[in-house]
């Protein structure tokens, strides 16, 4: 039974190695979530094998996927499965599968958040209820608006604010600083806090953006990773921390600013569009920065 469902699932499919998986996504493109080398890392970690399918045509591939049983690799559901819910923290990612411009595949493997990129291109993707929060251009936004996130910086670092690249700071920096900013923030521990520095180790150098310091001391910080595929750069903005004692400067809405600007001028430099997702299109925080797209679920 098991072994025919698997058959059902998988038609069209052949079993692929992880070189031809990391291969198509260098050809085609993908997310943070898709990444090779994101997969392996966090599969390594959850002790999880990830079974890799190609879709061919004329002995061309054409797509790539990585998969948990009848789920996509890293899916939240399998890890709740096996015991090991909070093991590390993507939120809601953007799913960009990598799909050749011609591909007309179909996809049986459950899958959420799968990106508009991949809407035409595969036959069994049905829209989700709620969107995806992507980040707007600079010029989307009024000048009203960037003026006041440019005032607030600028009383912010008057009174003492400064600004880090996270990459100054180790893994466990960044996780005793994440793990204690979420909690006042929050209220409730960070999903997956006992691994968090060995997640931000496996993953550090996708790790981008920066954290605020006020008086020497943190009161803001964001988990950032960024990938670069050929025709795009993909930003995951996963979660947060503040102190809500500093709420006077709005640190948090001044990172947001600094990490956003960052990434835009980044990516024009490349001459590459940015995708730079929020996750869930859930908060009306997220309405003032980002613009509502569709995304997909099967």
């Amino acid at each position: 039974m098991l072994s025919r469902l698997r058959a059902w699932r998988e038609q069209g499919w052949t079993s692929i190695d992880a070189d031809a998986y990391a291969e198509a996504w260098q050809r085609f493109g993908g997310s943070v979530a898709t990444h090779p080398q994101v997969i392996e890392r966090l599969a390594g970690l959850a002790g999880i094998p990830v079974r890799y399918l190609g879709w061919l045509e004329q002995g061309e591939l054409k797509a790539a996927l990585p998969t948990w049983g009848r789920h996509l690799a890293l899916a939240k559901d399998v890890l709740k499965q096996q015991g090991k819910r909070a093991l590390f923290d993507l939120g809601n990612a953007e799913v960009i599968l990598p799909l050749a411009p011609d591909a007309q595949v179909r996809l049986r493997h459950r899958a959420r958040y799968v990106s508009d990129l991949n809407s035409g291109r595969v036959s069994t993707l049905r829209e989700q209820p709620e969107g995806l929060a992507l980040a707007r251009e600079p010029e989307q936004y009024s000048k009203k608006f960037r003026y006041n996130q440019r005032r607030e910086q600028r009383l912010l670092e008057e009174a003492g604010g400064v600004i880090r690249p996270m990459q100054e700071l180790s893994a466990g920096e960044q996780a005793a600083i994440y793990a204690d900013l979420f909690q006042r923030r929050w209220g409730f521990e960070a999903p997956g806090k006992a691994q968090l520095a060995e997640v931000f180790t496996l993953l550090r150098e996708f790790m981008t953006g920066s954290l605020i310091y006020l008086n020497d001391e943190p009161v803001a910080i964001q988990v950032l990773y960024r990938v670069e595929a050929p025709q795009w750069i993909s930003v995951e903005y996963i979660n947060g921390g503040v102190d809500p004692q500093n709420r006077e400067f709005s640190p948090g809405s001044v990172l947001s600013f600094v990490n956003t600007q960052a990434a835009w001028a980044e990516a024009r430099a490349t001459g590459k569009p940015l995708r730079y997702s929020f996750g869930r299109a859930d908060r009306e925080y997220k309405d003032r920065w980002c613009n509502r797209v569709p995304v997909y679920q099967v």
